[in-house]
């Protein structure tokens, strides 16, 4: 694989970590369109049950908490993101609501149906959104919802450079009618699917690395695997800053029939 088409799962686990520790957010979103996503959301109540997967640091589950009623559950593959997560819903008085554990998104520790409702903000890609849908949906509760954003393209031909990166980094990436299609096929009704504005990339994702990269690779001088994780990042921006009107992440909402 070229290293500037690399995945992130190509680089060292702790530096990885390290490295997305040090912004509020591992992906696109903002407090806004979490808010946004969670109205399309019906019958929650204090005893609900949510599962947050691939919370990261819980960026967007802090905001989640903080508007909706019941009991969070964020899990994350990564222990020092968890720990960053309990510490941040301690620091918002939210621990007696929301815990974060350490687990993976392919074998989770819940019940069949025993959520209410499952989130996750850029991260379904890790087992596939056609492979997620269909395996998370025997933890929801009839009736019970889903929300998840996922990378889609916005037109139908995009030129061959932006073509080639996504289906390299994950083949999945589709059209936005053909993903509503997919979360159909999986036995939900399709709620709601709304596109993410560039701010959650640019002001919430990509800006806030740039000092941090200055911290990072001050501390890792000379480390070659350092400079090509923040290298990497940063095509991975120019990319976005220059082919943003083909691609960008969809909020997909179903709930489970």
């Amino acid at each position: 694989m070229n290293k500037e088409n690399a995945s992130i799962h190509d680089f060292d686990l702790d530096l990885i970590c390290e490295y997305f520790s040090a912004i509020e957010r591992q992906g696109p979103g903002s407090p806004e369109v979490t808010i946004k996503a969670l109205s399309f959301i019906d019958n929650l109540t204090g005893e609900s049950r949510i599962a947050d997967i691939g919370c990261g640091t819980g960026g967007q589950t802090m905001v989640l908490a903080q508007h909706a009623p019941g009991y969070i559950t964020g899990i994350d593959l990564f222990p020092v993101f968890i720990d960053l997560f309990n510490n941040n819903a301690g620091n918002l008085d939210l621990q007696d609501r929301v815990k974060g554990i350490v687990g993976s998104m392919d074998n989770l520790p819940f019940e069949t149906g025993e959520l209410d409702l499952i989130w996750s903000e850029g991260a379904i890609y890790n087992i596939g959104f056609r492979r997620g849908l269909t395996e998370w949906r025997e933890y929801l509760k009839e009736g019970g919802y889903i929300a998840v954003s996922e990378v889609s393209w916005f037109t139908e031909e995009r030129p061959a450079e932006i073509s080639d990166f996504w289906l390299d980094a994950y083949s999945e990436i589709d059209i936005i009618p053909n993903k509503v299609l997919q979360m159909q096929k999986a036995g939900y009704v399709p709620i709601a699917s709304f596109i993410l504005p560039e701010n959650c990339w640019i002001d919430h994702f990509y800006s806030p690395q740039v000092s941090a990269q200055e911290d990072f690779l001050e501390k890792y001088a000379g480390n070659q695997k350092a400079e090509e994780l923040v290298a990497n990042e940063r095509h991975e921006a120019e990319i976005y800053h220059r082919y943003k009107d083909y691609y960008g992440y969809v909020f997909y909402i179903g709930k489970k029939i």
